[in-house]
């Protein structure tokens, strides 16, 4: 049976920066995991974890991708915004062009009905100002009018893809904020979600004492005693 993502990773994993997160992956030897050129439609404020359920689209052929072929009700699109399971991540492989649309307003809503937990795409969305103003995280490369017919035909569902250039597995746990969105093989995601947040823990106390004036040599990271200890006073009286 495939891995799932426990509430208590989850939970972690709500509360940890995509930056921090890029971090920690780099420890354990992954520099790729941060997609590129893909940012939110709006700022939520929150983090988006969940995850990813795949769409690939390839270069669409006009023999094949007239606008009729929504009336089947087979069409990959449509079925994948219908079966992308509750609380997971809908990830779309639009081969980084965003010059027609990944999705729109309606079949996003759709998606946040359902109860999932957000849309990646490394092509555009259409109706974007509508999607912003969702309570659906969303993020892509830029707003697109054209319909996806014009350039994408959606091809294959919950299979590997690329999105805006990292590897994305069906399964592989997506984290988003207001920076971007990263990627996590389920595989390390307790381990990730640990280690992150202790980083977290450990650059909130870093943060106070720079405010404070002090200087980041021997702080951070902490390769003095004073620093060190200083640090685990904080903890102490943090409860962190």
């Amino acid at each position: 049976m495939a891995k799932k993502l426990t509430k208590k990773t989850r939970d972690l994993l709500m509360n940890v920066s995509t930056a921090t997160l890029c971090t920690a992956l780099f420890k354990v030897g992954l520099k790729n995991q941060f997609i590129q050129d893909v940012h939110p439609v709006s700022p939520k404020g929150r983090n988006m974890v969940g995850q990813a359920y795949t769409m690939r689209y390839i270069p669409a052929r006009e023999d094949l991708n007239a606008i009729s072929v929504f009336q089947d009700p087979k069409h990959p699109q449509r079925v994948g915004v219908e079966e992308c399971p509750k609380g997971h991540v809908m990830v779309i492989d639009s081969r980084k062009d965003p010059r027609a649309a990944s999705a729109g307003s309606i079949l996003v809503t759709r998606l946040m009905m359902r109860g999932c937990a957000g849309v990646v795409s490394d092509g555009g969305f259409r109706d974007a100002p509508e999607i912003g103003n969702l309570d659906i995280p969303a993020y892509h490369n830029r707003p697109s009018a054209p319909t996806n017919l014009t350039r994408h035909q959606a091809i294959e569902l919950n299979g590997p893809i690329g999105c805006g250039d990292v590897a994305v597995f069906p399964g592989d746990v997506i984290v988003g904020d207001d920076e971007g969105v990263c990627v996590i093989p389920i595989h390390l995601a307790d381990a990730i979600a640990k280690e992150a947040t202790e980083m977290t823990a450990f650059e909130d106390f870093v943060t106070e004492e720079v405010k404070k004036g002090r200087a980041v040599i021997g702080l951070y990271p902490a390769t003095t005693a004073k620093a060190k200890a200083d640090y685990a006073a904080w903890r102490k009286k943090t409860g962190r």
